[in-house]
């Protein structure tokens, strides 16, 4: 796959009164197969660490996101528009069993790219973890997203 796509990844999280963020723009892979659609990335452990993990993110027309990671830690999670689901997460150093509920999950992709908007909630055990939000938009890169 060639990684001719610009994806831009902003993710907040609350917990216990807590908050932090995340941001990551990296190049990947954007194509549809059947009604979904891909968003594909690689992710490394640090600059100096040359390990990388695959994220996945599969989209079901507007309301389904199914997040796969793999490579050192193999993580499925399913985020569907006012449902919760247990999935298994793995963090280097063992698996849990979370729970997530998504509160809301907007996808506005076409062949172009688009944005993903999602927030909901982990719980493990039942009791509440965190409250996160997630946006991510792709588009095709251009010759001007590169610089040296």
């Amino acid at each position: 796959m060639q990684e001719n796509y610009l994806i831009s990844i902003k993710g907040s999280q609350n917990a216990g009164g807590e908050t932090g963020e995340v941001e990551l723009t990296t190049f990947g892979s954007y194509v549809k197969r059947g009604s979904s659609r891909y968003i594909v990335y690689k992710e490394y452990a640090s600059e100096n660490v040359p390990v990388t993990r695959t994220s996945i993110l599969k989209i079901d027309g507007s309301s389904r996101l199914t997040l796969m990671r793999k490579g050192g830690d193999s993580t499925r999670l399913i985020l569907e528009n006012g449902k919760r689901h247990l999935c298994q997460y793995d963090t280097g150093y063992g698996s849990l069993m979370i729970g997530i509920f998504t509160s809301r999950l907007n996808a506005d992709l076409s062949d172009a790219g688009g944005s993903l908007n999602v927030c909901y909630t982990l719980d493990i055990n039942s009791a509440l973890s965190s409250t996160n939000e997630l946006s991510i938009t792709v588009k095709e890169a251009k010759n001007n997203d590169v610089k040296n």
